[in-house]
């Protein structure tokens, strides 16, 4: 609806004077003026109650007075409006707002707007609004300036917001930047889009100060996805609101969309999605972007947004290769610019991902409409990245692609240095693609890697499983020698026929693998830690000082911090100077390659600890115990030796703390390995001996009540935090009702009823960090990445 201004209009002026923002809402337009304005493009937004106050943003644009400019882009959904409506309710200055639409691609129109706006926070000069009057001429050069000059001149501090300028055209366009130069201090232009405006931002940001807020900047944080999903009347779980928050990229729309699905998923058959099932293909995203996006594409962009969605990254050369086409690099910019989702991954702008969400909606319709297209695809990427030597990359889409060969392949030439490069979760992932016998035996190699995971991670029937896959495997192909003498170290490794046996595979590995064979190392040390079994100690030392030395060569750290620490137990008599030597480059090779969480690290951590002991540092040496007790869970029968040698290295020092309860505890724990796989060579002596020794030992007095089990230990962090017994038992892999018998035995050792004192009482004692996750909480976090 037009309306004429009325500049005398008594409602006006008695609002004018009392200080009012920005524009009237909801009454006429005041008449007076000699042009007609729409009313509705010049008020300021209502505020939703039910929307998210952006606090932190409102307070950064209200402290932001030196900045004449603020430019305010992001996609659709992200709550520019909203944000800029909350800013002008609670900063002090009037507000002056105009709603940009492509009639003011006409740059009288605009001024006209623009005009209007002023004048309703302080009177304009009745030459500028006659200037603007329609007149059959062009107003522009003569209005232009004097709104120059009105703006600068203006004795009141205001903000002019015009909200979707990227829709103005050049000329209108001009206008707007012949504006911003005559702001005066204190006061600022406002400019909102999808995307940035027809300006010359970048010499902007070079002359003057300028505050850009985009997609980053707007996106909810955490706390409040969580107030938006709760006034939404959407319960979720805190790993939902996790997932949610992550799939959403923090997008208002998107999480708002999310909430809608959930709510009406339940209408047909009962059952409501579970929130980590919110994908961008559900109907009320892909309406959204087909809608706001898609729909206003060319069929030659469509055609590429949809094909590069097989990429999780993109860069020019990539999507030339995997498209067969050139110049794609110039494509993606203008993707870019169009705000289509794309995020930038550099700053060179050379790599780029799409908005999660969006992937999935472009991927459904390829596969829908070019399904002979997805593997093609696949495939050319991967060979791209072989091209580029990037191993994980063509791994990830030779088994996109259907390759299992190729992915076969990779997997079992990387998964080691990968796994010793700290990243032991995404060796997982890789290998379930494979968790099927049929063909496990089929690639009895990724099998047998599978299989020293497994092991190497305490699941003792998975490791089995798989072992006897692989033995099946190259049971059918004699030409495959090295994964057989590769099946001989995890044999050896897993000891589950005795330490003669032990020997005689690791002897039979290395006669058939070479000296640069990613397992020789290993070959080695479980040929050395054999020999240490039989009591053969002499020979142990100098086959482990070869393991050590090959494990260097090869880049191996977690055999080769084994390796010392098994030369660390053979120091002769009283030689503590060595033993300590060797513990400290394990620990220093350890730290250097993150390898903290890893099970094979208790055995440091546990001789670290009597080392410290020895140099009378007991609270330090008790936390060393702490964390190796929290690792100790995940060494089980699969590797009978080495979970047997850390409980005795944890008993031995429990002793010399006199703290006989937890020296029990740990050697029950190492007797129950030995149920299992009783032929440990010396070992099994050296535990009974130990617990004559332990058994010997007056009652506990210290009060440490370290006699946690490992499983205990482990729950002890998770207890501190909000999570359910439900919620922490999905995390560590076990029912609610072990976690609620693990807690209430936490509750009884320490002397407690509640949860809450035994935090309390675990605090006091050193065995949870002040809120830190210990080793032990990143080991499960690792493991739930895995297996997601």
């Amino acid at each position: 609806m037009r309306r004429p201004v009325d500049l005398d209009d008594p409602v006006s002026l008695g609002l004018r004077s009392a200080g009012a923002k920005a524009v009237l809402v909801g009454t006429p337009a005041p008449s007076g003026l000699p042009f007609d304005v729409l009313e509705s493009k010049l008020r300021v937004p209502s505020v939703s109650p039910e929307a998210v106050s952006r606090t932190a943003l409102v307070n950064r644009l209200r402290a932001a007075g030196a900045f004449p400019l603020v430019i305010v882009v992001a996609p659709a959904g992200y709550g520019k409006t909203t944000l800029l409506s909350q800013w002008a309710n609670r900063d002090a200055r009037s507000f002056a707002w105009v709603a940009i639409d492509e009639r003011d691609n006409d740059p009288a129109v605009l001024l006209r707007h623009v005009a209007a706006a002023l004048d309703r926070i302080e009177p304009i000069a009745p030459s500028l609004l006659g200037a603007l009057r329609p007149n059959g001429k062009s107003v522009t050069s003569k209005a232009l300036p004097l709104l120059a000059e009105a703006i600068a001149s203006r004795e009141s501090q205001f903000v002019l917001v015009l909200d979707g300028a990227d829709l103005l055209e050049r000329d209108s366009a001009s206008a707007v930047a012949s504006l911003i130069d005559q702001v005066p201090p204190g006061s600022m232009i406002a400019l909102s889009g999808r995307v940035l405006p027809r300006l010359p931002v970048a010499a902007l940001r070079a002359d003057v100060p300028l505050l850009e807020i985009g997609a980053y900047e707007l996106a909810l944080s955490r706390r409040e996805a969580e107030i938006l999903l709760r006034t939404a009347r959407v319960e979720l779980s805190d790993a939902e609101i996790d997932g949610l928050l992550d799939r959403t990229e923090g997008w208002a729309a998107g999480l708002n969309l999310a909430a809608l699905a959930v709510q009406t998923s339940g209408t047909n058959n009962g059952r409501h999605l579970s929130a980590l099932a919110i994908r961008g293909d559900d109907r009320y995203f892909a309406d959204y972007f087909r809608s706001e996006y898609l729909s206003q594409l060319p069929s030659d962009r469509l055609a590429f947004l949809r094909r590069t969605s097989v990429l999780e990254t993109m860069s020019g050369p990539l999507c030339d290769a995997v498209l067969e086409r050139k110049e794609s690099a110039l494509e993606l910019a203008s993707i870019e610019k169009s705000n289509l989702f794309l995020v930038p991954l550099d700053r060179n702008r050379g790599c780029y991902r799409y908005h999660h969400l969006l992937r999935d909606l472009l991927r459904r319709e390829l596969e829908e409409r070019e399904p002979e297209l997805v593997p093609v695809l696949n495939q050319r990427a991967a060979d791209w990245f072989e091209s580029e030597g990037d191993a994980e990359a063509t791994l990830d889409y030779s088994h996109a692609a259907g390759n299992t060969d190729s992915a076969a392949r990779i997997l079992s030439s990387i998964a080691m240095a990968v796994c010793c490069g700290g990243r032991v979760a995404a060796v997982e992932s890789w290998l379930d693609r494979f968790d099927d016998d049929a063909l496990l035996e089929l690639y009895p190699s990724v099998a047998v890697e599978g299989a020293r995971v497994h092991a190497l991670r305490g699941r003792p029937d998975e490791a089995e499983r798989w072992l006897a896959a692989s033995q099946r495997g190259v049971a059918r192909d004699e030409d495959d020698p090295s994964t057989k003498a590769c099946i001989s170290v995890l044999r050896a490794i897993m000891c589950a026929d005795g330490p003669e046996q032990m020997l005689s595979d690791a002897q039979s590995a290395l006669a058939d693998l070479s000296p640069d064979h990613p397992w020789h190392p290993w070959a080695l040390l479980v040929h050395g830690a054999a020999q240490v079994l039989l009591g053969k100690d002499e020979p142990a030392g100098d086959i482990l000082t070869e393991a050590a030395n090959a494990s260097e060569r090869l880049g191996r750290t977690e055999s080769h911090a084994l390796a010392l620490c098994e030369r660390s137990l053979l120091a002769p008599g009283n030689d503590n100077e060595q033993a300590e030597s060797l513990a400290l480059q394990a620990r220093s090779l350890i730290e250097d390659a993150e390898l903290d969480a890893y099970a094979t690290s208790a055995l440091e951590i546990a001789i670290s600890a009597r080392t410290l002991l020895r140099h009378g540092q007991w609270d330090d040496a008790r936390r060393q115990l702490t964390i190796a007790q929290r690792l100790a869970p995940s060494l089980t029968h699969a590797i009978p030796w080495l979970s047997v040698q850390v409980r005795l290295e944890l008993s031995r020092a429990y002793v010399t703390l006199r703290d006989r309860d937890a020296a029990q505890a740990r050697l029950a724990e190492a007797e129950e390995i030995l149920s299992v796989r009783p032929a440990v060579g010396v070992l099994g002596e050296q535990v009974a001996k130990l617990q004559v020794e332990a058994d010997e030992m007056p009652q506990t007095a210290t009060g440490t009540n370290s006699g946690l089990t490992g499983a205990e230990l482990r729950l002890l962090p998770l207890l501190s935090t909000h999570l359910s017994f439900r919620e922490i038992g999905e995390r560590l892999f076990v029912s609610r009702n072990t976690i609620k018998t693990q807690a209430i035995s936490v509750y009884r050792k320490l002397g407690v009823s509640s949860r809450s004192d035994a935090i309390s009482r675990a605090g006091e004692l050193g065995l949870v960090d002040g809120g830190t996750p210990p080793a032990g909480a990143v080991l499960a976090r690792d493991v739930q990445s895995a297996a997601s």
